[in-house]
């Protein structure tokens, strides 16, 4: 029986579901047991004749049942040692769970969804499969019924399970990092037992990210199987890779179960987060660009490019006052600014980090007259006006927290832990909650802003509440979460012309989940041109360009004191959205008129930058250059970033092959040494060019045009 000509087929004789993509399959069905299991995922075949595999294998009465470890969505039970999918406790205090398939249904012509049912209790699971064909991805989520009369206490629950092909060896690639060092790439080769990826900090973390890949340990960025996936939760998450004694390895990811047991009671449902997994046999860099095209296309909420930015807070920190502010503003829309932002210390009595926040009213002192002098002078100067705010989070030197107390996290037999002298707010009462949405929406009713840069500078610590009694299944990490979540999106609804940045003291909240309402993200608080070259290539291996914001900054830097040209500090940050972060009343006016030469270069780009293919050359973890290239979706244009970090005595830069051109047309090749150049495709992809840097921390744009 054909349920979808396009992307589902189900064969009925042999129990058995294909998933087909554009260029991939993915197979299971219904074994002889009644198990649901997952046969095959990779590159397109035949599955008529891929149902053998779907059977049944005992090893011994240690593993009683091999198939169980490659089941598509299990639950803790029976002979099932794996990583869960689910794991519940029902009301008679039974602990095991065995899941029967019931039945299916086609939602639209590319959703698929499972039923399966416990064989005694009234607990149902729908298995949600979306697929997009042209990125080769299939998007996956749980929806866990409670159909009984009696309250089920949910332990664990995952969004998929994913199950990869038998391998001679397995490497996982994943990003890890700290605090102004995000996004770091590292591979493992996995051996027997599992590797946990997570955060149980309150968000997705700076430590690690909801993304894996995994291949042979022979893949690069041009060649080779990868299997990948990324998850949308922006809390406490966890993705569990397994490798079994019988060389098997699947992926288990969803919300952390750590200290997050949960009451489902009686007619209640509960919808896990998405995950997204896909296949390729293009190497890491084919992985990236279908990831990029899926969320430029599905993800993001807008379409939008970002526009150019100032951010005042490096030049003047704390001492914001309308003065100054207008200063900025009017040296920033010399350089050709489109977006000003004003940063912390607009509201309360805000002078330092130990004061003021929570109290969101604008300072009269700094403002006399309001926000609206300031926003005035900005739209005048023929740029947008945006504002920093940080509303999860409340200082206990507040007007705020001197009335409201508890709604902040905490145990009433603990001291509250302070982090940069703040606590967090209790987003899961509706109290706390709706005050966020009121301020949120009257400061946005009463000013021209266009644009807001949401940020969280604390992990959340204390998870509970001031009652004296604490509720032992209330999933306050859960609650937190879910209510972001719907503050952004009624803030989205009421102000849809209002851009939103998500930022957790730099890159500790950026995934799948947050970008469904943020047009933009902050990778890391690091501005430092050299450094930002790993972390935004890291960040580019699951996230697009199309909503990754970098500034150019002060030199000598805050962080390390390194020294970098104009030039190299330009070209790293305009391989996203460009901000400006620098102290403009310290700039001479030939840096200036360098500067804007660099943003009029910007604009120019931008669109094969934010919108195009992005195509990694060269990397810093293999040589002393990195490289990136941009091709727009039409091909006519390209754009190269080339970076040097240090030139030995002798030493020549190799040339460098692009990617991703059409062989037999001819390009117009600008930014080399000599002047305007023409060359084949074919030349640029299997010669290369040679791109003369020199020295320490040179650079290079060259901009290429098809003829």
């Amino acid at each position: 029986m054909r349920v979808s000509d396009l992307a589902i087929t189900f064969y009925e004789d042999l129990q058995l579901f294909e998933i087909h993509t554009k260029n991939t399959s993915y197979l299971f069905g219904i074994n002889e047991k009644g198990i649901m299991q997952h046969i095959y995922w990779g590159e397109a075949v035949d599955a008529r004749e891929s149902a053998f595999l779907l059977k049944s294998h005992s090893h011994s009465s240690f593993d009683a049942e091999v198939e169980r470890d490659a089941e598509e969505f299990g639950g803790a039970g029976g002979t099932s040692y794996v990583e869960p999918c689910l794991k519940v406790r029902f009301k008679d205090g039974v602990r095991d769970l065995k899941l029967q398939y019931v039945g299916h249904e086609s939602i639209a012509e590319d959703v698929l969804v499972i039923t399966l049912k416990d064989a005694h209790y009234d607990l149902w699971v729908k298995i949600h499969y979306a697929i997009f064909h042209d990125q080769d991805l299939i998007k996956r989520h749980v929806e866990v019924q409670n159909q009984s009369t009696d309250e089920i206490i949910v332990e664990q629950m995952m969004s998929a399970a994913w199950s990869l092909p038998n391998l001679a060896d397995y490497r996982l690639t994943h990003v890890t990092g700290r605090w102004a060092g995000e996004f770091q790439l590292r591979e493992t080769q996995l051996s027997e037992g599992k590797k946990t990826l997570e955060s149980r900090r309150g968000f997705t973390g700076p430590h690690a990210n909801p993304w894996f890949a995994i291949d042979n340990g022979k893949a690069d960025e041009v060649s080779g199987k990868v299997w990948f996936g990324a998850l949308a939760w922006s809390g406490n998450w966890k993705i569990v890779v397994e490798k079994t004694n019988f060389n098997h390895v699947r992926v288990v990811g969803g919300v952390n179960d750590y200290d997050s047991p949960f009451k489902l009671g009686a007619g209640e449902t509960v919808v896990s987060p998405s995950f997204t997994g896909g296949y390729t046999s293009g190497g890491f860099g084919e992985m990236s660009r279908k990831l990029h095209s899926y969320q430029k296309a599905f993800v993001s909420p807008s379409q939008a490019h970002r526009r150019v930015l100032y951010n005042s807070w490096e030049a003047t920190y704390f001492d914001v006052e309308v003065i100054g502010q207008k200063q900025l503003a009017q040296s920033a829309a010399r350089l050709g600014v489109e977006l000003f932002v004003v940063d912390d210390g607009w509201f309360g009595q805000r002078h330092s980090d130990k004061a003021g926040l929570g109290d969101w009213y604008v300072n009269p002192e700094k403002f006399p007259n309001g926000l609206q002098e300031l926003i005035t002078e900005v739209t005048d100067l023929g740029m947008d006006f945006g504002l920093w705010v940080e509303p999860e989070a409340v200082n206990p030197d507040s007007d705020l927290y001197r009335k409201h107390p508890d709604w902040i996290y905490q145990f009433p037999t603990r001291e509250g832990t302070q982090l940069r002298n703040e606590y967090t707010l209790n987003l899961g009462k509706p109290e706390v909650k709706q005050f966020v949405l009121d301020f949120m929406t009257e400061l946005l009713s009463t000013y021209k802003i266009s644009f807001i840069k949401w940020d969280t500078n604390r992990t959340i610590t204390e998870p509970g509440t001031s009652d004296a009694i604490q509720e032992q299944y209330e999933s306050i990490w859960i609650k937190h979460v879910q209510s972001l979540y719907e503050i952004w999106a009624e803030l989205r609804l009421r102000f849809p012309n209002v851009e939103f940045e998500s930022c957790a003291g730099g890159g500790a909240r950026i995934d799948l989940g947050i970008l469904r309402y943020a047009d933009q993200v902050w990778p890391s608080d690091n501005t430092d041109a050299f450094d930002r070259l790993s972390i935004q290539e890291g960040f580019s291996y699951a996230y697009s360009p199309h909503v990754m914001m970098c500034w150019v900054t002060e030199s000598p830097h805050s962080f390390n004191g390194r020294v970098l040209p104009l030039s190299f500090r330009f070209h790293s940050a305009m391989m996203g959205g460009l901000g400006i972060g620098v102290n403009l009343k310290h700039w001479t006016d030939e840096e200036f008129t360098e500067a804007a030469v660099y943003i009029e270069q910007y604009k120019a780009i931008r669109p094969v930058v934010l919108d195009g293919k992005l195509y990694r050359l060269s990397s810093l973890r293999e040589a002393d250059y990195a490289a990136v290239q941009y091709v727009s979706q039409d091909g006519e244009e390209a754009v190269v970033f080339a970076f040097l970090h240090a030139q030995q005595f002798g030493a020549a830069m190799p040339r460098i092959c692009l990617q991703g051109l059409e062989a037999d047309a001819s390009y117009q090749v600008d930014g080399l040494e000599g002047g305007v150049a023409q060359f084949k495709g074919k030349n640029l992809m299997h010669i290369g060019l040679n791109i003369k840097l020199t020295g320490d921390f040179d650079s290079k744009l060259i901009r290429l045009k098809r003829i």
